[in-house]
């Protein structure tokens, strides 16, 4: 579960955008963060950052188990 907070005017639009589509609003967010991970997937640049992080908790994660 997750609460979020947007300024009145992207909730309006969010909003406008979920009865032009025909679904609720939570439907229309879940839709929108499903498709920016997706192209988060896709972007190399992004990966290999994702990566460098990986590593770096790696790392830190080590440290505190010994």
């Amino acid at each position: 579960m997750l609460s979020l907070r947007l300024p009145e005017t992207m909730a309006d639009e969010i909003a406008a955008v979920a009865r032009t589509d025909d679904m609720s609003v939570s439907e229309a967010i879940r839709e929108a963060i499903a498709d920016h991970i997706a192209i988060r997937r896709a972007d190399k640049a992004f990966k290999d950052r994702l990566k460098k992080r990986l590593e770096e908790d790696r790392e830190v994660l080590e440290r505190l188990a010994e």
